[in-house]
């Protein structure tokens, strides 16, 4: 075979193909690391890169840069060194080891590395077979988000097959202990409702609900294989979605007879396109349960409890809400207090609630308890007792006495006012700051939604922390001209900024957090 050197000499661009090579080391666990952390989910790496290389102008300068090398490699092989470069240190502030989310050498994460360096490997191959090696292999070091994702499709197949036999391992469990199952979906609102169902049964009950964030296939089914011990009377599983068919996938390996619908809204909207479409995907859960308990004053909630209470042989449902105490459970706040009414009636009044549980979530919970048989009043006594949900409106007084409000595992609209009312009520006589990096997920009305968060939350702050870049422009043009603003780059600069300027008897707002493979 003869190889055209195109402009150099043979020396010249293998020592540029080599050079490549050794580039894709960092530049591949850099994106390695990222769809690692998007689940593995083919397309990530891609849209991440997007977001990375305009994220700055810096950014933006050295991806042009690289461009350049791989367009100047077919003239002179050795221009290509500068593309390396770029992929060893860029984008800027996408670390290659991570400083929140580090890489974590799996078995799945060895296997898609190694697909991945075939797939780079043949762009090569194809390079020397056209007669143009370096400005192939500077391309394939460019392409690495794009080449990772095709490994990620080419991987998922594969993994899919490999998880059956855990997922059929949960599913025998499942059969043999027999628990009653409920599951728990929502755009939001979903995992402080498991907690709160769990505290609520386990009085009486012998209760197991998937812990943490465990709500895809291989989370659950872990959960199950590892938690589920026998004699366990309840099991409570949260159940998320990136797309339609994954919720109906979940229950039918472990079908729920309780299913419960929390909310519906604009998170992963980029994903769905809709929250019409999003809507379908969650009421997935609902196509074998006996029983739907759905969040009534959601509109397309109760619109959805309508449609399956005129099906002849459709499931119970149960109407919960904070409003409207002729629902089947009504749980009102006033004052740090509830009052409940089920079917209408009042079966308790003024009982505590801690700060942060959300009552639309704890209404859920209670017509859940309720259903199990859980006495009426051993759910209401249980109630004060309710335990905070890590990251989710939690607030205690630090020890330098600053009350923080940590709210870092939320990002949604809802969320963010909830967050915001609970700053504007908190026992601050100084600063109230709120820091955010904003939310994602919100496809079109992701630079909107964020505009409003800083609006509403220069009505109730007096500074306003903006994390990173992401949603830094809407951010700052919400709050411009309302209230002073302070840009930071990470989560730990906006801490070092608290530490520094706030004190007794001010109070802080972690509004959200993002990884550090977010811009």
């Amino acid at each position: 075979m003869i190889v055209s050197t195109m402009g150099g000499s043979g020396a010249e661009t293998w020592s540029a193909v080599a050079a490549c090579v050794v580039g894709l080391v960092p530049a591949g666990a850099r994106w390695l690391r990222v769809a690692q952390r998007e689940h593995y989910i083919p397309d990530s790496c891609s849209r991440f890169a997007i977001r990375w290389w305009t994220s700055e102008p810096a950014n933006r300068a050295l991806a042009a840069v690289a461009l350049i090398g791989v367009a100047l490699s077919g003239l002179w092989p050795l221009s290509s060194l500068v593309t390396v470069a770029v992929a060893v240190v860029a984008p800027l502030h996408l670390s290659v080891s991570g400083r929140t989310s580090p890489l974590v050498f799996t078995r799945r994460l060895k296997v898609l590395g190694a697909v991945w360096l075939v797939v780079q490997a043949a762009v090569i191959g194809i390079g020397v077979g056209v007669g143009a090696p370096a400005p192939f292999a500077a391309a394939g070091l460019v392409a690495v988000p794009a080449l990772v994702d095709v490994a990620l499709l080419a991987t998922w197949p594969i993994e899919r097959r490999l998880s059956e036999r855990f997922v059929s391992m949960a599913a025998q469990r499942l059969r043999r202990v027999a628990p009653t199952i409920v599951a728990i979906t929502g755009s939001y609102g979903k995992t402080s409702t498991k907690h709160h169902v769990a505290h609520l049964v386990s009085g009486t009950r012998s209760v197991v609900a998937t812990p943490a964030s465990f709500n895809n296939r291989g989370g659950l089914a872990r959960a199950v294989n590892e938690q589920l011990a026998e004699g366990t009377d309840v099991f409570v599983a949260e159940m998320g979605t990136y797309g339609p068919g994954e919720i109906r996938d979940l229950c039918r390996w472990c079908p729920p007879s309780i299913a419960v619908l929390t909310a519906v809204g604009p998170v992963h909207l980029e994903r769905f396109g809709s929250e019409d479409a999003i809507l379908a995907a969650k009421s997935e859960i609902t196509e074998h349960a006996s029983t739907v308990i759905v969040n009534a004053d959601d509109r397309r909630l109760a619109s959805l409890g309508t449609v399956l209470r005129a099906t002849s042989d459709g499931p119970a449902v149960v109407r919960c809400s904070i409003e409207d105490p002729t629902a089947d459970v009504c749980v009102r706040a006033h004052d740090g207090c509830v009052t409940v009414f089920v079917d209408g009636s009042q079966i308790a009044e003024g009982v505590a609630l801690r700060p942060g549980i959300q009552p639309s979530n704890l209404a859920c919970a209670v017509a859940v308890a309720l259903h199990l048989g859980v006495p009426a009043a051993d759910v209401v006594a249980r109630i004060p007792t309710l335990p905070p949900v890590a990251n989710r409106l939690t607030a205690d007084t630090s020890s330098s006495g600053v009350y923080v409000i940590d709210d870092t595992f939320n990002s949604n609209p809802a969320g963010a006012r909830a967050a915001l009312a609970l700053l504007a009520s908190a026992p601050a006589l100084g600063q109230r700051v709120v820091v955010t990096p904003g939310m994602v997920e919100l496809g079109p009305r992701q630079a909107s939604e964020n505009e409003s968060l800083a609006r509403d939350a220069c009505e109730v702050a007096t500074t306003l922390v903006v994390v990173g870049r992401t949603n830094r422009r809407a951010l700052v043009a919400g709050a411009t001209g309302r209230r002073p603003i302070v840009v930071v780059r990470t989560r730990d600069e906006a801490v070092e900024w608290v530490r520094a300027h706030l004190g007794p008897g001010d109070a802080v707002l972690y509004e959200n957090d993002l990884p550090d493979h977010f811009p």
